[in-house]
């Protein structure tokens, strides 16, 4: 998840040094391009690679993916252009579109009851801290900005030995023994009976089943809802130095204030995570975007105050990218256990349908001259979106009684 978090931020710390020393032929055109192509790569990965993990489980594609990832991070120092700049971006992007649907699927296997949501949370800290990590690694280098990549690539090579040593392997029909369990030696191991399951599993983890009863009412309201939260996490920390910087502060403080706003996101992931246990994911997840749509109108007037901006800017991140892991979390709680993998990976695949708009649309603003503060507009509108899209998905479903149920906090 930390990989994710270097991604998720990396091209806004590096964009306004290219655009500025139009280095490989960047303007605000060509970083659009970019960025754009970048999150086909992870949409795409999400959609139809993520999915595997119910199949042939968590471990392997994990580990192929970040070593790909990491390959063609590295590869960006070589590009000669923006083209060849831009390919390497979209050839990364397959890989780490399928990690964090199946980081996450791996961590709701193991979760025990009534804490998915934070074990959702927590496990999304990891992408927050990898923001934070990056933006602060920016402030040192840029700009020097190919050291960026150089960096997210070799600590994907460092990691990849750890998945394989130190994560079991497992497939979610597996998963079936209280936690309080202690292992028995006249019983199968996770390992044989994952490969016991697999056949099962593979037979029935599809797409298809999302189209069934009582699931495409669900999957639609997450899709939308997913939609606009990964607009908001992707457009504000691919653009937020540039908007700053169209607003009149310098290039240093919008960098610090990409800091501070997912700085602000690791301290709402903790404190959303326990309220929508204690109080049920769909009330603090709607709650949440309506309060992101508030602060990020907020940031559309220029606050003079340093002290003041950078609170407003921790608040907006507490609230804006909180919202978004509770998705996840709210679809690892709707879907069994043998979907949970499909589920997650077509709300993350649909979701980055979002996140290719969000900075494509913000960019179109940035070239226009008026992403400030019609940029701030427009995110906030999409979080009002997405609490229209939740109000129709029940807090829970019923599978075996073939219709839609909603019952209490789970």
């Amino acid at each position: 998840m930390v990989l994710d978090g270097f991604d998720l931020v990396v091209l806004g710390t590096v964009i306004p040094t290219l655009i500025k020393t139009q280095d490989l032929g960047f303007d605000a055109v060509g970083a659009t391009f970019a960025a754009t192509i970048s999150l086909v790569g992870v949409g795409l990965g999400a959609l139809f690679i993520a999915p595997l993990s119910d199949r042939f489980g968590r471990r392997n594609l994990l580990v192929a993916c970040v070593t790909w990832f990491s390959i063609f991070t590295i590869a960006v120092v070589f590009a000669p252009n923006v083209a060849v700049f831009s390919i390497f971006r979209l050839l990364a992007g397959l890989g780490l579109g399928a990690c964090l649907p199946a980081a996450l699927a791996y961590m709701n296997d193991y979760a025990p009851a009534g804490s998915a949501g934070k074990s959702t949370t927590r496990t999304m800290t990891g992408y927050h801290a990898g923001a934070v990590a990056t933006a602060f690694l920016a402030l040192m280098v840029i700009p020097d900005w190919r050291i960026m990549f150089v960096v997210g690539g070799i600590a994907g090579f460092v990691l990849v030995p750890f998945l394989w040593f130190k994560l079991p392997e497992t497939l979610p029909a597996v998963i079936t023994l209280p936690a309080a369990s202690k292992p028995d030696a006249t019983k199968p191991t996770a390992g044989q009976a994952a490969k016991e399951a697999a056949p099962a599993v593979e037979e029935r983890a599809s797409f298809r089943d999302l189209g069934r009863k009582p699931y495409p009412l669900v999957a639609a309201g997450v899709a939308v809802a997913s939609f606009m939260g990964l607009l908001l996490v992707y457009g504000l920390n691919t653009w937020l130095p540039q908007l700053m910087s169209s607003a009149g502060y310098t290039l240093n403080a919008g960098l610090s204030l990409l800091l501070v706003l997912n700085v602000g996101a690791v301290a709402g992931l903790v404190v959303a995570g326990i309220l929508a246990d204690k109080h049920g994911t769909k009330k603090i997840v709607l709650l949440w975007f309506a309060l992101s749509a508030v602060f990020l109108a907020a940031l559309s007037v220029k606050i003079q105050n340093e002290l003041l901006l950078n609170a407003a800017v921790f608040v907006t991140g507490v609230f804006v990218f909180s919202s978004q892991v509770l998705v996840y979390a709210w679809v690892s709680q709707l879907f069994p256990a043998r979907l949970r993998g499909t589920a997650l990976g077509f709300a993350a695949g649909v979701g980055r349908l979002g996140a290719i708009l969000g900075p494509a649309v913000t960019g179109t603003l940035v070239a226009a001259g008026i992403a400030y503060p019609w940029g701030f507009y427009v995110f906030a509108a999409a979080a009002v979106l997405a609490v229209a899209a939740l109000v129709l998905v029940p807090q829970a479903v019923t599978a075996a009684a073939g219709k839609r149920t909603a019952v209490g906090p789970s």
